[in-house]
């Protein structure tokens, strides 16, 4: 999966970057009414891409790391990263962080889980880095509860994008957490509408791939997406 994550993203890096500009002004605001950073925390960005999480945040804490698997990724955030001096990108693997225990006052991943085949590991990753009292941020796509929506929803999602592993339901999502001690915070939920053609191009769905992955679509595409706000006990 890490190889079809890193072809994916390394094909589409520049794609995903131009859609995180767009997208940054609405994110940072969002994020600063949710998360209420108090200043002075060390941040994780885990799974970070070009950095929009991490760019949403610096404003707002001290410092950010943003770590991410494909370099190309990196490159397009590092590009835009001069405004934002106290975020720095690191090459490496959200399901083994190469930090230690209880490094930062802030953990958090934006649209990541969905990616990755063990998305368990991650939420434990992300817990052991962050200090007791520190807070876990996930915000993620998520899949309806029905067993047959949401096997359909992840038919047309690996279809359109091979680095797909699955969208979770808020069922295992709130399992994850809990497993791993976490304390939720608050948590919201808000729909995203998809232009099909678009979100089709961002993850440089062509071809067969293409015609496949319009076949499974869903009728007037609306994802969900989970916010979530923990702390670590």
């Amino acid at each position: 999966m890490h190889d079809a994550t890193r072809e994916r993203f390394a094909k589409t890096a520049e794609r995903v970057a131009a859609l995180q500009d767009a997208r940054a002004a609405e994110l940072e605001q969002k994020v600063r009414r949710f998360v209420d950073p108090k200043g002075d925390e060390r941040v994780l960005d885990s799974g970070s891409g070009p950095g929009a999480l991490a760019f949403a945040l610096a404003p707002y804490v001290r410092e950010v790391v943003a770590l991410d698997l494909v370099p190309e990724l990196l490159e397009q955030g590092r590009r835009r990263g001069e405004s934002h001096p106290n975020v720095s990108f690191v090459e490496g693997d959200a399901t083994s962080l190469p930090f230690e225990l209880g490094e930062f006052d802030l953990a958090g991943c934006l649209r990541t889980l969905h990616h990755v085949p063990r998305p368990e590991l991650v939420v434990a990753e992300l817990v052991r880095v962050t200090r007791p009292g520190g807070r876990v941020l996930v915000i993620d796509q998520i899949a309806p509860i029905d067993p047959l929506a949401a096997s359909e929803l992840n038919a047309f999602e690996r279809a359109r994008d091979p680095s797909t592993s699955r969208v979770l339901a808020e069922v295992d999502l709130r399992g994850l957490f809990e497993s791993n001690g976490l304390v939720l915070l608050r948590s919201e939920q808000e729909r995203e509408s998809r232009d099909m053609d678009a979100y089709l191009e961002l993850a440089g769905c062509e071809g067969e791939e293409r015609r496949r992955a319009e076949s499974l679509a869903p009728r007037g595409y609306t994802a969900e997406l989970g916010w979530y706000l923990l702390e670590r006990r």
